[in-house]
């Protein structure tokens, strides 16, 4: 039978998602609901071999559902990577009475959940990540906030262009997942979407697309590209010195990041972080929750992190016969 766990500890790690701090004030009251100490862990896994840890309680986590980012901070953490880091990282948990953490962010965060619970550190991972690029769940934490905030920005960036009879590329983050993209690019009627799942690079193909939109009188021309495909504003520059059609990029960056999280976000967040909990009182360790197929659900970390995500081929076919 498993032993009782009596302090768990939560930390966010990687790039922050708005959502996080659902995440963490649903660990923190679950927790507290269960009677059990709660932990915060402060930089990730940096602040983690820094021993930055500090108590956490009910009032601490107050008002911070809606907020973005995470109140926790978060840092990526080379040292962790190694087995000397790792090995530090849970005797230090010990040291202060962990027994067991959730551990909020994407893939590589797992792998470090992975080696805590290597070294009997009880782990629970919950995704975290504007990118939904894990491969195991269908929703990830802030990427509902951040799809949102940038075709709210698109739209807006289509007005001017639509006024001035510009091209436009607008970048979107994503740098090896074109979800944001993809999705932004359906969802404003873009005339291109460019990911890195499936773009080829062959630009006169574009250019040829936009001299022929031009012919058909439209006033502007809209492309949305994940940040993976990179060079967006020398792109604009060859685009309109090959289309003659004046042609500007616009990159929207870390404001994806930041922001009030929508609803869904601060729901779906809340219901992972307490299910953490709930998983670690059943005495399960080296899992991760996950929303796959229209439940809330678990897996386990080495399965999880085999697994592969594929894009949607029908979205990608569909993204381009909308805007024929």
């Amino acid at each position: 039978m498993a032993k009782e766990i009596k302090t768990i500890g939560v930390l966010t790690s990687g790039g922050d998602a708005p959502g996080m701090n659902a995440a963490i004030r649903a660990v923190a009251r679950e927790a507290m609901a269960r009677g059990k100490t709660v932990k915060g862990i402060r930089r990730g896994y940096t602040g983690l071999l820094a021993e930055d840890i500090v108590d956490l309680e009910a009032r601490d986590v107050s008002n911070i559902i809606g907020r973005g980012g995470t109140i926790l901070q978060t840092a990526r953490c080379p040292e962790f990577m190694t087995e000397e880091g790792q090995e530090k990282g849970a005797e230090i948990c010990r040291k202060h009475g962990i027994d067991s953490v959730v551990v909020i962010g994407g893939d590589g965060s797992y792998r470090g959940a992975q080696k805590l619970a290597a070294h009997g550190i009880n782990t629970i991972g919950v995704p975290g990540t504007i990118d939904l690029d894990i491969s195991c769940t269908d929703y990830t934490i802030g990427f509902d906030t951040a799809v949102n905030t940038a075709m709210e920005a698109i739209d807006k960036v289509r007005d001017t262009a639509s006024s001035h009879e510009r091209c436009t590329i607008i970048e979107v983050m994503g740098r090896h997942a074109g979800y944001i993209a993809l999705w932004c690019g359906i969802g404003c009627g873009a005339e291109q979407i460019l990911i890195p799942e499936t773009y080829d690079y062959d630009e006169q193909a574009i250019v040829d697309d936009i001299i022929d939109s031009i012919k058909r009188g439209k006033k502007h021309y809209i492309i949305v590209i994940a940040e993976g495909i990179g060079h967006s504003t020398s792109m604009a520059r060859r685009f309109e010195a090959a289309t003659g059609m004046e042609t500007r990029a616009t990159i929207l960056g870390y404001m994806q990041r930041g922001g009030s999280p929508t609803c869904k976000d601060r729901l779906y967040a809340s219901t992972m972080g307490a299910m953490a909990v709930e998983l670690l009182c059943q005495g399960k360790s080296n899992r991760v929750v996950a929303y796959k197929d229209g439940e809330f659900t678990d897996f386990d970390i080495d399965e999880a992190l085999a697994m592969e995500k594929h894009i949607s081929e029908f979205q990608v076919a569909i993204g381009k016969s909308l805007n024929v």
